[in-house]
């Protein structure tokens, strides 16, 4: 329906609180019905002369309030008092692993049947961003994006610039917080180099044990220097020698312990455990296997692989009651080591 809307350009109200008072007040009314569609943001802009970001603003703020809803691909509509629509949420994950399967499940089972997800992955790239901006934007209640792509200056700007056109009510950062990005956001994230040296910190009694710390990683690693100055740290701090490997060693000495970055039950992890039986070594005796990143299948693979790793499960959750309740805040995911029969 299309609603005559006034607008005085002297008065000290500002424009978009002018065109809010007058939806407002055309709804609770009854001269917009519940399920009446609104004009499309262009249409308004172009009719009253008012720039669509003001529009956007003002039907953003009517959409937090409950009066309107936006659906996929059609519009807004004013909404019924009694009317359960489901929100509109857009996961952006870089991919999709065990990791981040068991992140999406506790956002899906927090956000319950108060809303409908939607999951894209952008691959760690920005074109691929900005691609799904262009062709999402203005379609969803909420964005929830790991923010994973290069780390050169140049990348994350732009990342930065296109993170930007999310407005902030709406944004939702997991698993890592864009340095310097300003607002009132909601994330979610860990802090790699910290996290790592405290998750390690707490097998620091069978570190004591061991003769040296292997280091198993890709070099290609998104955040593999920032993990590696946490174990530097953690290693210099407590005189134990370190050695970092891109594959399984030909020979494994008794008292090693190996810290996996890149495992997700690879053939990496596959072929260190052939290598410790091939030479009669015993896995959590005589040589200690620690994996980076949680995932349940590890309380049962080699009898129990100790990790360190992010709550995943906390931090979906944590996003989804943000969601919910509308309370966008910076929360940094716990981390720790889940000991068990490697280590």
């Amino acid at each position: 329906m299309s609603l005559n809307i006034h607008i005085d350009p002297g008065s000290k109200t500002p424009i978009y609180k002018q065109l809010l008072a007058q939806f407002e007040n055309a709804i609770h009314s009854g001269r917009l019905s519940p399920g009446d569609m609104l004009s499309s943001m262009n249409e308004l802009s172009a009719r009253t002369g008012i720039s669509k970001e003001t529009v956007k603003k003002a039907y953003g703020i009517l959409a937090e309030k409950g009066l309107i809803v936006p659906k996929q691909g059609k519009g807004f509509y004013v909404a019924d008092a009694d009317s359960d629509a489901k929100l509109l949420v857009l996961v952006l994950f870089d991919k999709i692993s065990v990791y981040k399967q068991t992140l999406f499940n506790s956002l899906a089972d927090t956000l319950g049947d108060k809303a409908e997800l939607t999951i894209l992955t952008h691959n760690q790239s920005v074109e691929l961003l900005e691609y799904y901006l262009d062709n999402c934007l203005d379609r969803f209640d909420y964005y929830v994006i790991t923010p994973h792509f290069p780390l050169d200056e140049a990348s994350q700007a732009r990342v930065t610039r296109l993170l930007s056109r999310i407005p902030n009510r709406k944004l939702v950062m997991l698993d890592r917080l864009l340095p310097g990005y300003p607002g009132n956001y909601g994330a979610v994230y860990q802090d790699f180099e910290n996290d790592v040296y405290y998750g390690l910190t707490q097998g620091l009694d069978r570190f004591r044990q061991s003769s040296q710390l292997k280091v198993i990683t890709l070099p290609t690693s998104l955040y593999g220097e920032s993990i590696r100055k946490g174990i530097e740290r953690f290693c210099s701090e407590h005189g134990i020698p370190v050695e970092y490997l891109t594959q399984t060693p030909p020979h494994i000495g008794k008292g090693d312990t190996f810290l996996i970055l890149n495992s997700q039950l690879d053939s990496g992890l596959a072929s260190l455990a052939r290598q410790i039986k091939a030479q009669n070594l015993t896995i959590g005796k005589d040589v200690r296997i620690i994996s980076y990143n949680e995932f349940d299948l590890y309380e049962v693979v080699l009898s129990g692989l100790t990790t360190i790793s992010a709550d995943f499960r906390q931090m979906g959750r944590l996003a989804g009651e943000m969601i919910l309740d509308k309370k966008p805040a910076k929360i940094h995911c716990d981390f720790q080591m889940t000991r068990r029969s490697t280590f």
